[in-house]
């Protein structure tokens, strides 16, 4: 019977902030995790290589260093440039 490993395994939820840049490359960062950033030229990709820096910066990371963030909304201002 197969078992998969996720049920052994804590699991946590990061915020990732998400955009597409002026050559439409996807780029996203988890804040609360120091040195959590990628690309990827779908959302998709942007999605799968998230997940693998993530893991990889939680195995290389102090819990000290990871801050707990609580997603309260975004919003866009507009500003009147001089």
């Amino acid at each position: 019977m197969y078992v998969p490993y996720s049920i052994f395994m804590d699991t946590h939820s990061y915020i990732a902030y998400i955009e597409q840049d002026e050559d439409g490359m996807f780029v996203g960062s988890v804040p609360s995790v120091p040195g959590c950033h990628t690309q990827g030229e779908t959302e998709e990709k942007l999605l799968a290589n998230l997940e693998e820096v993530l893991l990889l910066c939680l195995r290389n990371s102090d819990e000290k260093q990871i801050s707990p963030t609580h997603f309260v909304g975004i919003k866009e201002l507009t500003v009147a440039h001089i």
